[in-house]
C-alpha cells in the first residue's frame, strides 16, 4: 500500500495555503491545491501496515482515534500514488458520502492514529481525500445516481446537517422516497451557516444539495417542526422519521455584565455573517460587524477560531481568544500515547492570519473572565480577567486555581461566547414527545437509534451531543440502515 519504502524516502508536505495577509481581503477558501506529483509522493508514504489503525474509528480516553466512517485509507492512498484516480474515487465513495466536506473541515483523527505517526509526521490523509473528490467533480466522474426503482416507503428527515444528509443519501439509494426538512432558508445545517466560507465554500455545499435533489431527494426549507408543520402531520405522511436536528443549544456565560450590548453567541455571529454574505455580499448590513472594534472570543475551540478569522476579515482593531486550558505541548507527552488523538500545539488558519496581521498568536491560555463592563449607554467597553493555574489534587483530578495579582482589564466592544453547546433545542424534541437524557439529547441507543416513539429515530449530534462531522456521517449511515431494515425486513446498506 503506497511505496514500500515511501515513508523512509519522503517527508510529509503540507498542503499549500494562500498568503495569510492576502486572503484576509476576501472570503474564499484559504487552502490551495496540491500538485499531482506531491500527492503521489504523499500517497507513497502510506506504509504496508499489518494492521492499519487509521480507520479504526473508536474513542480512547474520550477522544476519537481513527476514522469513524472507516474509510479505506490505505487503498486509496496506494491508488493515488499509482495515479489511478478514478479507482481511488470509487474506493473513497464506498464509505464516505461527502468527502468534499470531510476533506475540508474534519479534524482528521485518522492522521493521529496513522502508523507512520508513531515516530514521524503522519501521512497527509485529509489532503489526499480532498484531492480525490475534487478531481472527481472536475473530471465529471460524479453524476446523479438515480435509483432504478422505488419501494413506496416514505421517510422524513428533520435537519439537513451532515447526519441528515448522510441518512437521506443512503435511504434514497435503496429506493425510499426521502424528504428533508430544514428550518433555515438553505439546506446544510452547520455546513452552511456554522462554518465560514473560507473553510468550506458554500458553493460546494450547494453543489452536493443540487446533486442529491437530482437523485430524487426533496428538500423543504424555512420549515420548523412545531411552527410550520406538526409532528402529527409528519407521522401521518411518512413511514419513518429521523431526527437529525443537531446539538445547537449554545452554552451561555453566566457572569456580571452579560447583558451588555456587544455580547453575542459565536454561532449567531457566524450565521448572520454567512447569511448576509450569501444573500447580498454584505450589502444588506444584516450582520454583526467587528470593523474597527476590539474583539474578544471566549472559548478556545474551532468555533472560536472561526470567529477570529471572521473578525479579521471585517477589519477589527484587535482580536484575542481566551482558552481555559494551558498551551498544548509541541509533541505528544508520554501519557498521550499513540494511537490516541494527539494533544499537541497547532497553528490553525485563523491564528496564522492573526499573527500575520498583528504580530502575535491571538490565543491566551488559562484565563478566566470575571466580569463585563458597559458604558453609560449599556455598550460593552471592557472585560476583566484573572489568570488560572491548572493543578492536580491527591486523587489525580485536575482543578483550576486563581493566581492572585494576575488581574487584567481588556478593552472590548465585541465579545463572542464560544464555550460549547448544551444539547439539542428542546421544542422540536417535545413536539415528538421523545425521551431525552441528562445531557439534553435524544435517548436512543447507538446501533439501534430508535426513540421511545414508534417509527421515530434520532442520529448525529441530536443523539450523541456535539461531536465531529465524521461521527455525524457515521450515525447518518447507521440510522439509515436500521430504518431500511425496519421498513423492508432486511437491508443491503452497510
Amino acid at each position: 500500500m503506497g511505496k514500500a519504502t515511501g515513508f523512509l524516502e519522503f517527508k510529509r508536505e503540507e498542503a499549500a495555503e494562500r498568503d495569510p495577509l492576502k486572503r484576509l481581503n476576501d472570503w474564499k477558501e484559504y487552502s490551495a491545491p496540491f500538485s499531482e506529483e506531491k500527492l503521489s509522493r504523499q500517497g507513497a508514504r502510506c506504509m504496508d501496515c499489518g494492521t492499519p489503525f487509521c480507520h479504526i474509528g473508536t474513542e480512547i480516553n474520550g477522544f476519537t482515534s481513527g476514522c469513524p466512517i472507516h474509510n479505506l485509507i490505505p487503498e486509496w492512498n496506494d491508488l493515488v500514488y499509482r495515479g489511478r484516480w478514478r479507482e481511488a474515487l470509487d474506493r473513497l465513495m464506498k464509505t464516505n458520502n461527502f468527502p468534499e466536506f470531510t476533506g475540508r473541515v474534519c479534524p482528521a483523527p485518522c492522521e493521529g492514529s496513522c502508523n507512520v505517526a508513531i515516530n514521524d509526521p503522519a501521512v497527509t490523509i485529509k489532503n489526499i481525500e480532498k484531492a480525490i473528490i475534487d478531481k472527481g467533480f472536475e473530471n465529471g466522474w460524479i453524476t446523479p445516481r438515480i435509483p432504478e426503482k422505488r419501494t413506496g416507503k416514505k421517510v422524513a428527515i428533520v435537519g439537513s446537517g451532515p447526519a441528515g444528509l448522510a441518512a437521506a443519501d443512503q435511504l434514497n439509494q435503496v429506493g425510499h422516497s426521502v424528504t428533508v426538512y430544514e428550518r433555515a432558508d438553505r439546506p446544510g445545517g452547520l455546513l452552511t451557516y456554522g462554518i465560514p466560507n473560507m473553510k468550506l465554500d458554500k458553493g460546494i455545499v450547494e453543489r452536493r444539495i443540487n446533486l442529491m435533489t437530482q437523485e430524487g431527494i426533496t428538500f423543504v426549507t424555512n420549515t420548523e417542526v412545531g411552527k410550520d408543520i406538526t409532528s402529527e402531520q409528519l407521522r401521518d405522511q411518512y413511514d419513518s422519521i429521523i431526527l437529525c436536528v443537531g446539538a445547537q443549544k449554545q452554552r451561555d456565560l453566566v457572569i456580571e455584565g452579560r447583558e451588555a450590548k456587544g455580547v453575542h453567541f459565536a454561532m449567531d455571529y457566524l450565521t448572520d455573517v454567512t447569511k448576509s454574505y450569501l444573500n447580498t455580499n454584505f450589502e444588506d448590513g444584516n450582520f454583526i460587524n467587528a470593523k474597527g472594534k476590539d474583539v474578544i472570543v471566549i472559548g478556545g475551540g474551532d468555533t472560536g477560531a472561526d470567529c477570529v478569522a471572521t473578525a479579521l476579515r471585517q477589519e477589527c482593531n484587535s482580536v484575542v481568544q481566551f482558552g481555559k486550558h494551558p498551551k498544548l505541548p509541541m509533541s505528544r507527552k508520554k501519557e498521550n500515547m499513540w494511537p490516541e488523538s494527539p494533544h499537541v500545539f497547532t497553528m490553525e488558519y485563523a491564528y496564522e492570519e492573526a499573527e500575520a496581521k498583528f504580530g502575535d498568536d491571538p490565543r491566551q491560555y488559562c484565563i478566566q473572565t470575571t466580569k463585563l463592563v458597559s458604558d453609560e449607554n449599556g455598550n460593552l467597553k471592557e472585560l476583566h480577567t484573572i489568570n488560572m493555574e491548572k493543578l492536580k489534587d491527591e486523587n489525580g483530578l485536575y482543578y483550576f486555581k486563581e493566581i492572585p495579582g494576575s488581574e487584567k482589564v481588556w478593552p472590548a466592544q465585541l465579545v463572542f461566547i464560544a464555550i460549547g453547546f448544551e444539547g439539542a433545542d428542546q421544542p422540536v424534541l417535545k413536539q415528538f414527545n421523545v425521551d431525552t437524557t441528562a445531557r439534553n439529547v435524544v435517548a436512543a441507543k447507538y446501533g439501534d437509534f430508535r426513540t421511545n416513539i414508534e417509527g421515530v429515530y434520532a442520529a448525529g449530534d441530536a443523539r450523541r451531543g456535539q461531536s465531529l462531522i465524521v461521527w455525524a456521517i457515521n450515525e447518518g449511515r447507521e440510522v439509515a440502515r436500521e430504518v431500511d431494515r425496519a421498513l423492508m425486513g432486511s437491508t443491503v446498506l452497510v
